[in-house]
């Protein structure tokens, strides 16, 4: 049987949000992304994986965006991003890229037996040595008082949310009520 959905149970997304929604996105230029794709052994006709070579599905973010429920100070950038399939990218979420691949995790290049894992780590450490990813203070960039008005908006939502599920769970208690007498009606 599904188990209820719960209002709370999207909190981190709602977390995860209030950070993205601050992130900027910089579009890199076509030799931009030419120069990634040479250093991780790629070109614009084959681009696969950079963690287990399976066919690319999207950008992974190299250094996580949000850690411990707030932005690392990473944005979205070509120097940040390699490409991914969907296993690896939600496999990894904001662990450590190498750490993660030699890792017990599951769907990690180490779990999924992946053949040329050193060699696939070896280009990864040449993209990490080879660009410096912008990282800001967010904080000193917008102020004190902008970025406390941000978190506790956020902090209001997720308030909000815990409010709104104890009246689902009430609504949802009757409704079942309900549900169980028409049952015991039809036997």
């Amino acid at each position: 049987m599904p188990k209820p959905v719960k209002i709370t149970g999207r909190s981190s997304g709602i977390t995860n949000a209030f950070v993205n929604g601050i992130i900027p996105v910089i579009p890199p230029s076509d030799e931009e992304i030419d120069d990634v794709l040479n250093t991780l052994g790629m070109d614009s006709e084959h681009i696969v994986c950079a963690y287990c070579g399976d066919p690319y599905t999207e950008w992974d973010h190299f250094h996580p965006l949000v850690k411990d429920k707030m932005p690392t100070g990473y944005i979205s950038e070509i120097h940040n991003l390699v490409p991914c399939c969907g296993k690896c990218n939600q496999s990894k979420g904001n662990k450590p890229w190498k750490d993660w691949m030699l890792s017990d995790a599951r769907l990690s290049p180490r779990t999924r037996n992946i053949p040329d894992i050193e060699h696939r780590i070896r280009r990864l450490e040449e993209f990490e040595a080879r660009y410096t990813p912008i990282k800001l203070d967010f904080e000193t960039i917008v102020g004190p008082e902008a970025w406390k008005q941000h978190w506790e908006n956020c902090t209001k939502l997720r308030h909000f949310m815990q409010e709104s599920q104890k009246h689902s769970d009430k609504i949802r208690e009757c409704i079942r009520i309900s549900a169980r007498k028409m049952m015991e009606k039809q036997d």
